[in-house]
């Protein structure tokens, strides 16, 4: 949606999606990502459609579908197939599609490209070219638009470069970086979220000894932190379509090519495993104070990936809920950004209203959102019941300002 609307400001821009009731919503001024607003909307000339024939006379394409992986962790390409099995009808020689979902090096030339040809009866790199331009927006982050964050271009050839470095840089204020071919933009946005993958696995590995000596996390990553050139990475449950997804396309193709990577496949073990970690460490807490049974009640605070986004795709905090489920337990989950209708259909989970939320043995503070943490002091007096747990995935609170017979977990 941002490179939309933000193309749509200097060319004739059409956005298509399959799904008929997002279509709708835009149609309407309603963007459920909430990365547009509807002022943004209403004075954008951007149109949108359902009908894969609207695009017919287009010539510059852009492919943004989600490249998740299956349930053994390995690369799924068929939504990115599908999508060139779609567009390929309206090609026409001389037209550009360029990639920006993240894959593995090669995966644009040698996946993307065939599809194309086979379905348009082109030739790829002579009557249609490729490029690539990898997402970096960090959803939820208002401080980082599309438009303050340097883009990676890459073209099939000089000539595409050229032509998607042009139009890229009518958006992009702060300037395109040409990388020397689509290998090298492809590798590049699959090593920056695998980098965060791996310092955020450092992190939660950390805190698992942290909690073990039985010092506060923050508190050591606060003194740590001091240090000029120390990174400022956080434990948390890493989830959503990206730093907990890319990773497995750089392990995958480099495993095709008979390397196995040892840092990267541990990082998303331990970054997989956290989920199940917090569940037993709460499970064990509150069978230490003599609190657990199948009558406990367990309070989920938020339950998409991440704070003040709406996004619930991969989100971890699901893998807690249901590893509080295995463990005898029936959480009761509240969230005012996610969508009611896709966590049911999605995960099966029913969201519960805030005011459900009473005398609870935990309440777990899973996702932050401003909308949650405004209330807050306010609204924990009538969650938790005496003596309870509060479990801060995030950190986000200042334990202190709990009540004196409060147990404090954090990661």
């Amino acid at each position: 949606m941002p490179v939309a609307i933000a193309f749509a400001r200097h060319f004739d821009v059409i956005g298509f999606d399959l799904d008929r009731r997002r279509i709708k919503c835009l149609r309407e001024g309603e963007d459920w990502t909430c990365e547009i607003d509807r002022v943004q909307l209403a004075a954008s000339t951007i149109r949108f459609t359902d009908d894969v024939a609207d695009l017919a006379g287009y010539d510059f394409f852009v492919v943004a579908v989600p490249t998740p992986v299956d349930a053994k962790c390995s690369p799924d390409f068929s939504l990115l197939i599908r999508a060139c099995q779609l567009i390929a009808p309206v090609l026409r020689p001389g037209c550009i599609v360029v990639f920006e979902s993240t894959v593995h090096p090669g995966a644009t030339e040698d996946i993307c490209g065939p599809e194309l040809e086979k379905a348009s009866g082109l030739r790829c790199g002579i009557d249609f070219k490729l490029g690539y331009s990898p997402e970096r927006i960090n959803p939820g982050d208002r401080e980082h638009p599309l438009e303050k964050i340097v883009k990676i271009v890459a073209g099939q050839d000089a000539a595409s470069a050229d032509i998607i470095a042009d139009t890229y840089s009518r958006i992009i204020e702060a300037g395109v970086h040409r990388a020397s071919s689509i290998k090298v933009a492809e590798a590049a946005k699959v090593l920056e979220n695998t980098q965060r993958d791996i310092n955020i696995a450092l992190m939660n590995e950390m805190s698992k000894i942290c909690d073990l000596v039985g010092v506060p996390t923050a508190e050591v990553l606060a003194a740590a932190g001091t240090k000029w050139n120390f990174l400022r990475f956080t434990p948390g449950l890493v989830g959503g379509h990206c730093i907990g997804v890319d990773p497995y396309y750089l392990t995958s193709k480099a495993q095709e090519l008979g390397y196995h990577p040892e840092v990267i496949l541990a990082g998303r073990r331990i970054n997989d495993g956290m989920a199940e970690h917090v569940a037993a460490r709460l499970v064990r807490l509150l069978a230490s104070k003599h609190r657990l049974s199948p009558l406990t009640k367990v309070g989920v605070l938020g339950m998409t990936f991440k704070e003040n986004v709406p996004d619930i795709r991969n989100s971890k905090v699901v893998d807690l809920y249901r590893g509080l489920q295995r463990y005898g337990l029936s959480p009761i989950a509240y969230d005012p950004m996610a969508d009611k209708a896709q966590m049911k259909h999605e995960y099966g989970i029913e969201l519960s209203e805030k005011s459900q939320l009473k005398n609870l043995d935990v309440l777990i503070l899973a996702v932050p959102h401003r909308d949650i943490m405004s209330s807050f002091w306010t609204d924990v007096p009538n969650m938790l019941g005496d003596g309870g747990i509060v479990c801060d995935l995030k950190s986000a609170i200042d334990k202190h300002r709990l009540k004196a017979d409060t147990d404090y977990f954090a990661l």
